[in-house]
């Protein structure tokens, strides 16, 4: 027999303990012990931000508890955000909210994300408490450390680029704040003039390999986000974005560091100095190794790594040495460390004036007299009457990072590096985090560190809380 409900209308009142509601598995529950350790002193770090009089403001705590929701569950509105916590009796009792507490209105977010939490840099704060939480329940080794980049699409049209050259400003323009930041950031520093040089090229004048040596200038920006990089490295589509670097320990994969970066491989570079010093100062952490992708394998970034930091780069060189026309590369000329030169295929030396052009390579020639009378010429350099060959300044770093290619330990580092990888896959896939909502560097900063402050608490949520046996299994 079918059974029916007889009672067409709910209880007038309800007598129960929020408490009671959320399962011991649930991931707020279990990333809650994090949080309230991470947040102990929030207050006290936004007390010189607030007033001493007026009506009392919105708990800078709850605000924070909500973007977190936000970011873990993917709920990108703030708007929406707040319809949520209003139904979810898990948001509720993670923001510590009672059945009949009021929840802030959408435009507080706004006023406090642009305002009192980007002034005090809270975000900083709250990232680097949960990863001392990480290095305190022994998640965060310290040995190995890999780095990596991802674009992520920018609040701005991809159909309205306009060249520098021709962007005139209005009053209007310039009153917005990712334009206002972004005009203070271009009179603070001015782009440098692109230099070009032969780079590691090894062949004649007629192979040149340009390298960039310094910023270059973008083509077009955007009016609305001048920021942000026109680029065509995310899912090969043309767009403005920004770079989201991770430096990862290799571990457990925890994010100890995180920095914003226009969507340029150059600035994606140089972040790895910055995210690498800051990790040292802030963590007391230096890795004996570092693991990226061929990006990272420059001659200047591994000079830094090898020479003053002392780390051994796990990095694919990057070298365009190599010639397939048949004639002699550069792996073709024998380096003798004592006397500084190269030694052709035929026995020549190669000697260089010392003079390091524009800041990157010593080029190292034969003389004329020598190509003239060998009979190689024609398999060396048979366009041009000599040959010469490029040295990077830091090859001796390059030639450190070419040895360990060949290791074990190279190939082991190579697949613990798509640990960092995945970390991009899971903010893009599970929390729904593949366009950016806030405009301009500070913006895209502010919303990485969320997405970094999630990612970490998760890892800690779930490798440190023991689940009930039904989850365990599976």
């Amino acid at each position: 027999m079918m059974g029916r409900r007889t009672r067409d209308q709910g209880k007038l009142f309800y007598e129960f303990w929020l408490e009671d509601r959320i399962p011991e598995n649930h991931l707020l529950r279990r990333m809650n012990v994090f949080v309230t350790a991470a947040l102990a002193d929030l207050h006290k770090e936004l007390e010189p931000f607030y007033s001493d009089i007026g009506r009392p403001s919105v708990d800078p705590e709850l605000m924070i508890r909500m973007l977190l929701v936000g970011y873990c569950y993917g709920i990108r509105s703030e708007r929406r955000l707040c319809q949520e916590v209003q139904l979810h009796l898990a948001y509720r009792w993670f923001c510590k909210l009672d059945l009949d507490d009021a929840i802030p209105h959408h435009s507080t977010f706004s006023a406090n994300r642009l305002g009192r939490f980007r002034e005090s840099d809270v975000l900083r704060y709250i990232f680097e408490r949960v990863v001392w939480s990480a290095m305190a329940m022994g998640l965060v080794k310290g040995e190995g450390f890999a780095v990596d980049a991802s674009v992520l699409e920018a609040n701005a049209s991809r159909y309205h680029g306009v060249p520098p050259d021709e962007i005139d400003w209005t009053d209007r323009q310039r009153q917005k704040r990712a334009v206002a930041e972004y005009l203070a950031a271009m009179e603070a520093d001015p782009p440098a003039v692109t230099v070009h040089d032969a780079g590691n090229d090894d062949g004649g004048p007629e192979q040149p390999r340009r390298r960039q040596t310094d910023r270059k200038a973008p083509k077009v920006i955007s009016p609305s986000d001048p920021a942000s990089a026109w680029t065509a490295k995310a899912n090969k589509r043309v767009q403005f974005g920004y770079g989201l670097n991770y430096l990862i320990d290799i571990e457990h994969a925890v994010i100890v560091d995180v920095e914003a970066t226009p969507a340029r491989t150059y600035d994606e570079v140089e972040a790895t100095r910055t995210m690498i010093d800051r990790t040292e100062r802030c963590f007391d952490l230096r890795p004996k190794r570092l693991a990226a992708d061929t990006a990272y394998g420059i001659g200047r970034f591994l000079g830094w790594l090898v020479k003053e930091k002392r780390i051994t780069p796990h990095i694919p060189v990057w070298d365009k040495s190599a010639r397939d026309d048949g004639t002699f590369s550069r792996s073709d000329f024998r380096w003798d460390r004592r006397s500084g030169v190269y030694i052709c295929p035929a026995g020549r030396p190669l000697r260089s004036t010392g003079t390091v052009h524009d800041g990157t390579t010593l080029r190292y020639r034969a003389t004329l007299e020598d190509c003239r009378s060998c009979r190689l010429k024609e398999q060396c350099c048979p366009k041009a009457p000599l040959r010469y060959v490029s040295r990077d300044v830091d090859e001796d770093a390059r030639e450190v990072a070419r040895a360990k290619m060949k290791t074990k330990a190279f190939l082991r580092s190579r697949d613990e590096r798509k640990r960092v990888e995945m970390r991009f896959a899971h903010l893009k896939t599970h929390h729904g985090f593949e366009r950016l909502r806030l405009r301009g560097l500070s913006g895209a900063r502010d919303e990485f560190l969320l997405a970094a402050i999630v990612q970490n608490l998760k890892t800690l949520a779930l490798r440190l809380v023991k689940p009930p046996p039904d989850l365990a299994v599976a």
